[in-house]
């Protein structure tokens, strides 16, 4: 259902304002280069810092610009349970394919009120849920055990892990069986974690290369594991460079400095510092990117 390179898409600014021209045109970028799939309102589109009315907005376009050629999986997670019912519900109705639910943050909820709040919008809404864990933003890790019995409710289909642990996705992908989707929300585990039978990765510098990112999945995925992991070596350094400073920062960055988009992003986020400015553009540089 959802699989291989799929973008965790930036939400471009002009003037304080969503720039529905650059977004549609960085979803035609994605979908020529071969992406297999758009995130909108993620951590990378800034959802945090998105009213209500643009965050709607934005994955109406995304689904309007997309047009079905891909899947759309949108960005619904919040620390309330109610508002994130609201948001899913409103991806749905929409057209959205999936919904992509971070893990409540700020609230530290148990292991129990984890399950809880997904099987409760779960069940009032039938479109595919991936469950995002990633503890470095939310507070709380999700278990192994947890996921096995969210993977049990009938359209919670799979998790975008990013706890920083092998390990741990190796444990998911044993406890909720073959048919439960397991991707990297890290950019530099895509390649370990489809070696030990993962799925994909959600990712953010497909943001600026989704040719290549496409390439190593789709390599991996043909038998081509040789081809795929000198695709990942080469990624390492443009991937560490992304995360130089907060995402989406760095992409954003990135993005301006291809000519895509304004490097606008709303506090509390800030623009790059120089000094890292000079090593983002460096990095720009030896990957071919940018003069």
């Amino acid at each position: 259902m959802f699989k291989g390179s799929i973008t965790a898409i930036v939400t471009p600014f002009k003037n304080g304002a969503i720039d529905e021209k650059a977004l549609r045109e960085l979803i035609e970028f994605q979908i020529t280069a071969g992406t297999d799939g758009i995130v909108p309102c993620g951590t990378t589109g800034e959802s945090p810092v998105l009213s209500h009315e643009e965050h709607d907005r934005v994955i109406e376009i995304t689904v309007d610009a997309v047009r079905k050629r891909v899947p759309v999986i949108a960005g619904t997670g919040s620390n309330s349970t109610e508002e994130a019912l609201r948001l899913t519900r409103h991806a749905h109705e929409v057209g959205a394919d999936g919904a992509l639910m971070v893990c409540p943050y700020y609230n530290r909820p148990s292991q129990e009120g984890i399950f809880q709040h997904y099987k409760y919008i779960a069940e009032q809404v039938p479109i595919p849920v991936i469950v995002y864990n990633i503890p470095g933003r939310s507070g709380v890790n999700i278990t192994p055990e947890t996921m096995a019995r969210l993977s049990k409710i009938r359209n919670i289909v799979g998790v975008k892990e990013a706890a920083g642990s092998l390990r741990q996705m190796q444990d998911m992908i044993t406890c909720c069986g073959p048919d439960f989707i397991v991707l990297s929300g890290d950019d530099f585990f895509t390649y370990p974690l489809l070696s030990i039978g993962g799925n994909g990765i959600i990712s953010v510098v497909s943001n600026v290369v989704p040719g290549d990112v496409a390439a190593m999945v789709d390599a991996f995925f043909a038998g081509n594991h040789a081809k795929a992991r000198e695709i990942h070596y080469r990624l390492t350094p443009l991937v560490d460079a992304m995360f130089i400073e907060t995402n989406p920062v760095p992409v954003k960055t990135a993005l301006a400095m291809m000519g895509k988009i304004s490097d606008e992003v709303r506090l509390p986020l800030c623009k790059l510092t120089e000094a890292n400015s000079g090593k983002l553009k460096k990095a720009l540089q030896n990957y071919g990117l940018i003069a």
